[in-house]
């Protein structure tokens, strides 16, 4: 356990989910895709990119940033890693979620950050923007979404 502390892999935040005996088999079996405008799906993916961008080289500054920007969502964290890079200061990192993951690869010579935020159920990975932002200082943000796993209608496929 100390080992992955140090390499920042250990949440602060854990959750022992297979020996939990809070759980009950019908929440074991719940469904969370969505459903949202007639279509059925396993969750949203963000992919986020931050131009003209400030504070990219800071990896303990990004993992809080991210953090806030999950729990905003209503993700629930799991854990964490962040590295480094020189000479160059860029950041990559990622938080694992119970929902999904964040995801950020920073290049602080460009002033750009690429993001990936993918989540399921109630979450909405939108609202991990502003506070992304905040950080970034972006002077320009590009957003594409995507509905990942969407169930196809089995009537549809049979015709």
């Amino acid at each position: 356990m100390n080992a992955l502390a140090q390499l920042g892999m250990v949440s602060e935040l854990p959750r022992d989910i297979q020996n939990s005996a809070a759980h009950s088999v019908e929440e074991e079996r719940k469904d969370y895709f969505i459903e949202r405008d007639g279509e059925r799906y396993a969750g949203n993916h963000l992919l986020i990119d931050f131009w003209d961008a400030r504070n990219l080289d800071d990896p303990a500054r990004i993992d809080e940033t991210l953090r806030e920007g999950a729990i905003a969502a209503g993700a629930t964290i799991l854990h964490s890693h962040f590295h480094h890079f020189t000479p160059n200061g860029g950041v990559s990192g990622v938080l694992v979620l119970a929902e999904s993951h964040i995801s950020i690869h920073t290049w602080p010579e460009r002033n750009y950050a690429a993001v990936d935020v993918f989540m399921c159920g109630a979450c909405d990975p939108n609202l991990s923007i502003p506070v992304m932002q905040r950080l970034f200082q972006a002077g320009r943000i590009e957003v594409d979404a995507v509905r990942r796993g969407r169930v196809q209608d089995r009537n549809a496929s049979a015709a």
